[in-house]
């Protein structure tokens, strides 16, 4: 009896220790690190950053673009890459802003968007899954030609919807209590795609789809069919989110989301989610989300140059890459 008592602390301490190293070994747990060290610099560098106004802005900022990383890092998982987000969002403000003038009500208007960026995304997946080509040349060119029918739909001028009604708008500008409705969708989305990715069996075939197509394939896995929905998934929230930066501005901008899929693979790769496909999260994606954003309002506040600000997004994407490269050859 007494043996069994004095082994118990032994346990408790290793099983500490053991958590400790996992979450110590984590991507998060860096992320959240690195984070917290910028706020804290922040707070001493300007007396803007930590006021309400500006956290509010800048979670509003990245709130809207996590649910395009949701979509991306689920397909980077899966072995893929979408390049026509920024397109396909700036789609779908175009196609209900151009549906809405013509007097579709405006709710049919942004369901006939998402389903049409849908379609888009299943377009791709097809040229992908049946045709054989590569993720990266098929969203290439659906990038070139979403963007070209957005400038041929408008003549290349916003389309300005002041006559949405007040409860559409509220979904972009609308708060419950103290907390703007943007940011609960953002949230609920988070928590219900990281908990399918992490707990359901059908998304446990992105991961094995991504990790190694042809054993998954000899498993029974249908991979082409799990790498057309990744595909169509991420065109599809897309459309989503298209749909309520129209609500929040009231307007559809043909240029919108111009270098948005620099961003959103950015803050995918950063949150851990490798390139080669396997790996990553939705919580890691958003914490990179964060990162990216917390950077851009800490340079604008400083006043640096937007110039800048593109060569130091540029150069924290390309030590992403090169440390997943780093990571997935140690895996090898």
């Amino acid at each position: 009896m007494s043996a069994n008592i004095s082994t118990q602390p032994a346990a408790s301490g290793q099983g500490s220790a053991s958590l400790l190293a996992r979450l110590l070994h984590m991507r998060e747990t860096g992320l959240i690190a690195i984070i917290f060290v910028l706020f804290v610099v922040m707070t001493f560098a300007s007396p803007y950053f930590l006021t309400w106004v500006n956290m509010r802005a800048m979670v509003m900022a990245f709130a809207v673009e996590g649910i395009v990383v949701i979509g991306m890092t689920i397909l980077l998982i899966s072995g893929g890459i979408d390049l026509s987000v920024g397109s396909v969002t700036a789609l779908a403000m175009v196609v209900a802003g151009w549906l809405f003038l013509a007097g579709v009500d405006p709710w049919v208007a942004s369901g006939i968007a998402i389903a049409a960026c849908t379609g888009i995304g299943a377009i791709m997946g097809y040229f992908v899954t049946r045709v054989g080509l590569h993720h990266f040349i098929v969203s290439l060119a659906i990038m070139v030609i979403a963007r070209g029918i957005c400038l041929l739909a408008t003549g290349g001028r916003p389309l300005g919807l002041f006559t949405l009604p007040p409860e559409f708008k509220f979904i972009g500008q609308g708060s419950i209590g103290p907390i703007p409705l943007v940011i609960i969708i953002f949230i609920v989305a988070v928590v219900a795609f990281d908990l399918m990715l992490r707990k359901t069996t059908v998304f446990r075939k992105v991961f094995y789809t991504g990790s190694n197509e042809r054993a998954a394939a000899y498993s029974g896995i249908r991979t082409k069919k799990v790498v057309f929905l990744t595909t169509t998934l991420c065109s599809a929230l897309c459309g989503v989110a298209g749909i309520i930066y129209m609500a929040r501005f009231g307007s559809a901008q043909p240029t919108f989301g111009l270098g948005m899929e620099l961003n959103v693979i950015a803050a995918a790769v950063i949150g851990g989610a490798s390139l080669n496909g396997g790996t990553g999260t939705i919580f890691g994606a958003i914490l990179g989300v964060v990162l990216l954003s917390v950077v851009s309002s800490s340079l604008a506040l400083l006043d640096v140059s937007v110039y800048w600000q593109d060569i130091i997004r540029g150069s924290i994407l390309l030590a992403a890459v090169s440390i997943d490269h780093y990571l997935h050859k140690r895996r090898r």
